[in-house]
């Protein structure tokens, strides 16, 4: 999160729970938001697939990524780190979730993180695709579920995503998300070993915009 807010921390707050399944799991139930095409909560039985998707994207996905030690490319390195995200989805700050190809297979993960609540009610989005399954809109499909679910079961006000100014198909997935471009962050983020300027997108609620 950026910038300053100040809210009462003491005030009790309701975590809504949410339930994602994948499109095959979801046949024989409800879903709580509606049809999730794309996404699931992520398990530590996710760790080894993502693995193989990130030593087969490695190159791919290096320009547009910090520079990460070799653990995070093992299946071990990946399941400490989805141990962590579910444990902070417990604690109501995170939605870590997979993205999800035609056959159910693991293609990379989009997240919820810092979800602040009180007067904010916002959070931030980020997202990787493998690069055996860019192109393909799987992206946006994925971007579209988890904006229903922060603004369905979570009710929340407000999604942050921020994205290198030359990564233009980052750029276009938010924007045919409705997500509209409200500033520019100077060296924002380390990525490929370089402080890089980013720009910055918000979706709100009520409007589906940052107008209004």
């Amino acid at each position: 999160m950026t910038g300053n807010t100040s809210y009462d921390s003491t005030r009790p707050v309701e975590r809504p729970r949410v339930v994602l399944r994948s499109r095959r799991a979801a046949r024989g139930g409800v879903r709580e938001h509606g049809p999730m095409r794309a996404i699931r909560l992520v398990t530590p039985g996710d760790a080894a697939a993502l693995a193989d998707v990130l030593q087969a994207s490695r190159e791919f996905l290096a320009p547009w990524e910090p520079v990460r030690g070799e653990e995070y490319f093992t299946e071990s390195g990946q399941r400490a780190m989805i141990e962590v995200a579910l444990a902070r989805h417990e604690q109501g700050t995170d939605l870590p979730c997979v993205i999800t190809g035609e056959a159910g297979q693991v293609a990379g993960r989009i997240n919820l993180s810092q979800i602040v609540r009180g007067p904010f009610e916002s959070c931030s989005l980020g997202y990787w695709v493998g690069a055996a399954h860019g192109g393909r809109g799987l992206a946006s499909r994925a971007v579209a579920d988890i904006v229903a679910a922060a603004f369905g079961p979570l009710r929340l006000h407000r999604i942050q995503a921020g994205t290198l100014v030359h990564n233009v198909r980052s750029r276009r997935v938010l924007e045919r998300n409705g997500f509209a471009r409200f500033g520019l962050a100077p060296r924002y983020l380390s990525i490929a070993g370089q402080w890089q300027d980013h720009v910055l997108y918000q979706r709100l609620r009520d409007t589906g915009s940052a107008a209004g």
